[in-house]
C-alpha cells in the first residue's frame, strides 16, 4: 500500500482537514453498536462500585473495604475519578452510561491520533495508521478506567514528540493534564518515563550549541511534571502504587491481560506486526537512533504484555510520523493537511446527531454486562444461605462486590499479592489440589460459588463434607456440610 499521496486540489482541502473529526464519528457509531461488548470485563462492576463509594462517602479509599480475605488491609484506588465518572454516569443512565462513556473516549483517542499524524503524513497514510491502532486496541476496549485515560496519553506523547520534532520543550500548558491522567489512571507512571527518551531525543538531534539549554529546559518541564502527578488525593503514594503491580511476578502471567503475545495462531498483532517488518524492509526506511530505541521498547512491551499491544498501536505512529514523512515524500502538504476549522453549524450538527442517535439506539437496546461474569441467580440463591465467606470464581469477585456479598478474591490482584493469587490459581484450577483444600479449610470457608464446567466444582461434587446446593449453565454453589457424602465415585479415564 502506496502511503505517499499527490497534492490534493484547494477544494478538497476541507474535507482532507476533517479527517480526524470523521475518524472520531466513526469509531463512536462503531463502539455504540457494538455496546455490549464494552461491558464484557468483570472488573467493571467493582470500578462503579467503588465510585459509588467515593461519592457516598466524599473520600477517597485507603483500605480494603470489600473482601473478606483482605478487609482492612491497606489499598489505594490511583484511578478514582474514573470510577467516580463512571458510578455517576451509571447512576444516570444505567448500564448505557458507561458505555456511551468508554465509546466517547476511545473514538476521542482515535479522533486525536489521527489528528496528530496528519501533521505530517498524508490522510491515507494516517487513516492505515488510525485502523491498524483500531484492530489493535479493539480487544482491550472496555468501560474501564484505562479507556478514559488513552485519549490523555495520546495528548501527553504526542506532544512530547512533537516537541522533539521541532528540536524545542513541551509547553508547560501540558502540566494539568499530567495531573488529570494521574488521578484517572496508574498509566500515567508510563507518561512521566517517556519523557527521558523522547528529551534525549530532542537533544541529540538538536545543534550542538543549544543542547545544554534544551536539556536544562527539558529537566526543568520533567521535575514540574513529576510534582503534576502528585496533585492526586493520595499525594506521592499513587507514584509508588506501581510498584505493588510489579511485584506480582509470577501471578502476571497467570492474568489474561498480563500474559505475553501467543503466535500460536494468526492474530492482528501478528499481522500488524509482520506488516510493519515488510514495510520497513520494503521501503528502507531509516529511524534516529533514539526513536528506534523508543519504537523497540513499545514493541517488548507488546510482547511481553498482552495488553501493551494498544500501547504499541497508539504510540508508535506518532515516534514514526516525521521521520517516515522525510522519506516517503510528504514534504509541501502541510498547508493541505492541517486541521481545518469546521463551522459551528456543522459541528452542533453533527453533535445533535450523534446524541439523537445514541439516544435512539438506547432506548431500542438494554446494554447488560457479560451474562458468563455476573451469575445473577446463583448469587441470588447465595444471598439466601446466608454464608459470610465464599471461595469465589476470579471472574465473578467484581459481581459479588457489586452485590453486596464480600468476595474471596477479585480483580483488584495487586491488593492479593503474588502469593495469594498464585495459590488461588493453582486451587481453582487443580494444578495443586490439595492446595484448593487447603485453603478451603485455612479461611473457614462455608461455601463455594465457582463455574459450573469448572475442574474444582466437578471435583467438589465428589468431595465428603460439600453438597451441592444450585447449579446453573454459569454457576454452581456448594456449602460445607457437616455428615454430607458425595454419591458417586470420581470416573477415571485411562487411555
Amino acid at each position: 500500500m502506496t502511503l505517499a499521496t499527490a497534492e490534493v486540489a484547494p477544494d478538497t482541502h476541507a474535507l482532507r482537514g476533517s479527517l480526524p473529526l470523521w475518524v472520531g464519528i466513526v469509531s463512536y457509531a462503531v463502539l455504540i453498536f457494538a455496546g455490549d461488548r464494552l461491558l464484557n470485563d468483570p472488573d467493571t462492576q467493582w470500578q462503579i462500585t467503588v465510585g459509588q463509594w467515593i461519592l457516598d462517602h466524599h473520600a477517597v479509599p485507603h483500605t480494603d473495604v470489600y473482601s473478606f480475605t483482605m478487609h482492612g488491609a491497606p489499598w489505594i484506588s490511583t484511578q478514582w475519578l474514573a470510577q467516580v465518572l463512571y458510578a455517576q454516569i451509571y447512576a444516570w443512565f444505567g448500564w448505557a452510561g458507561p458505555v456511551v462513556l468508554a465509546a466517547a473516549a476511545s473514538a476521542a483517542t482515535f479522533a486525536l491520533l489521527a489528528r496528530y499524524l496528519v501533521r505530517n503524513l498524508s490522510e491515507r497514510a494516517a487513516l492505515v495508521f488510525v485502523a491498524v491502532a483500531l484492530a489493535l486496541t479493539a480487544p482491550h476496549l472496555l468501560a474501564r478506567p484505562h479507556v478514559l485515560a488513552l485519549p490523555i496519553m495520546v495528548t501527553w506523547i504526542g506532544e512530547l514528540i512533537a516537541a522533539a520534532d521541532r528540536r524545542g520543550t513541551p509547553p508547560f500548558r501540558l502540566l494539568p493534564l499530567m495531573a488529570l491522567w494521574a488521578n484517572v489512571h496508574g498509566g500515567f507512571v508510563f507518561g512521566l518515563m517517556m519523557i527521558a527518551p523522547i528529551a534525549l531525543d530532542a537533544v541529540i538531534q538538536a545543534d550542538a550549541s543549544n543542547r545544554m539549554a534544551l536539556a536544562v529546559r527539558w529537566g526543568v518541564f520533567a521535575a514540574l511534571a513529576l510534582a503534576a502527578s502528585c496533585c492526586t488525593p493520595y499525594g506521592w503514594e499513587s507514584l509508588l502504587a506501581s510498584r505493588n503491580i510489579l511485584a506480582l511476578g509470577s501471578a502476571l502471567p497467570l492474568i489474561t491481560e498480563w500474559r505475553a503475545v501467543d503466535f500460536t495462531t494468526w492474530r492482528p498483532f501478528e499481522i500488524c506486526l509482520l506488516g510493519g517488518v515488510g514495510l520497513v524492509l520494503y521501503r528502507g526506511i531509516r529511524l534516529p537512533p533514539l526513536r528506534i530505541v523508543i519504537l523497540l521498547g513499545l514493541i517488548h512491551m507488546a510482547l511481553s504484555q498482552g495488553r501493551a499491544a494498544e500501547i504499541l498501536a497508539l504510540l508508535s505512529p506518532l515516534v514514526l510520523a516525521q521521520p517516515l514523512a522525510r522519506q516517503i515524500g510528504e514534504a509541501g502538504a502541510a498547508s493541505s493537511l492541517s486541521l481545518r476549522p469546521v463551522r459551528g453549524v456543522m459541528l452542533t450538527g453533527l453533535a445533535v446527531v450523534l446524541v439523537a442517535g445514541t439516544l435512539m439506539f438506547a432506548a431500542m437496546h438494554r446494554f447488560t454486562p457479560n451474562a458468563a461474569n455476573s451469575p445473577v441467580a446463583a448469587v441470588a440463591e447465595l444471598k439466601k444461605l446466608n454464608v459470610e465467606r465464599v471461595f469465589n470464581d476470579y471472574d465473578f469477585g467484581g459481581y459479588l462486590i457489586a452485590s453486596g456479598v464480600a468476595p474471596f478474591i477479585d480483580g483488584r490482584t495487586e491488593l492479593y499479592g503474588e502469593k495469594f493469587f498464585v495459590d488461588y490459581d493453582r486451587a481453582s484450577g487443580l494444578s495443586e489440589p490439595d492446595n484448593l483444600f487447603r485453603l478451603l479449610e485455612e479461611y473457614h470457608l462455608q461455601a463455594t460459588l465457582l463455574r459450573t464446567q469448572s475442574a474444582a466444582s466437578k471435583l467438589l461434587d465428589h468431595v465428603d463434607g460439600w453438597q451441592k446446593v444450585y447449579s446453573d449453565e454459569i454457576a454452581t454453589i456448594h456449602v460445607r456440610k457437616a455428615g454430607a457424602s458425595h454419591t458417586a465415585e470420581p470416573s477415571a479415564h485411562f487411555p
